[in-house]
């Protein structure tokens, strides 16, 4: 079921459709983890070992899972995965690629889950779109759907500022109004510790390629 924004969520509302847009262009540009360089990818391997350690049954939550990718990196690696997404086109999509997994749309900040459900959340890439104020609510929903013990991992682009990303798909055809916030790895800490959350490792690695900014990953865990 898609989520009812009202008028006091304009922000949502312009990211939703501007992903609505994006849907198959991104699911076609990005279909796995081909962006992720090693370092991500061992704090998302160290935050898999975590939820499924004695033999928990790893369900895991990839909250703004967009088209499917991190979930089927998960699923693949025996985590019992539930993706979320504002997006009703990336949900779409994430049926359509990945139709052995469980999607539904909804939204960061209202998780449609009672407290203690997962073992994990994953916030990989999907907290960008939200402006410094809503970022404890994003934390405090996440810690909340969260076990005991349980962990988080997050993913961005560190540093400070806003990029307006709208540029980018223009390129590709397709106008859409989309920025994204940086925040530093001390930020995300913080707001996961004004959560509840302990911080166990972070990654802060240098821009590559093509990139404009520094990627981080944060792993934490509910006390």
């Amino acid at each position: 079921m898609t989520p009812t924004l009202d008028k006091g969520d304009g922000h949502q509302l312009g990211v939703q459709r501007a992903y609505d847009t994006l849907a198959e262009t991104y699911a076609t540009h990005l279909p796995d983890t081909r962006a992720e360089s090693l370092l991500e990818l061992a704090v998302v391997d160290a935050f898999v070992e975590a939820v499924t350690a004695g033999g928990q049954d790893g369900g895991v939550l990839d909250a703004g899972c967009g088209a499917g990718r991190m979930s089927r990196y998960l699923a693949d690696r025996d985590c019992a995965v539930r993706g979320i997404d504002l997006s009703p086109g990336m949900v779409e999509m994430a049926k359509r690629d990945h139709p052995d997994l469980d999607f539904a749309v909804g939204s960061l900040t209202d998780l449609p889950f009672a407290d203690s459900t997962f073992a994990g959340v994953m916030l990989w890439y999907s907290a960008i779109h939200t402006p410094t104020a809503g970022q404890p609510r994003i934390f405090a929903e996440a810690a909340r759907v969260l076990r005991p013990g349980g962990h988080l991992v997050i993913g961005l682009q560190a540093g400070q500022g806003v990029r307006d990303v709208s540029a980018s798909y223009a390129r590709l055809g397709l106008e859409v109004e989309l920025q994204r916030y940086l925040f530093t790895a001390d930020e995300v800490a913080a707001h996961a510790a004004g959560a509840g959350l302990t911080e166990i490792v972070r990654m802060v690695r240098r821009p590559r390629g093509s990139e404009r900014d520094d990627q981080a990953a944060l792993l934490a865990q509910r006390r």
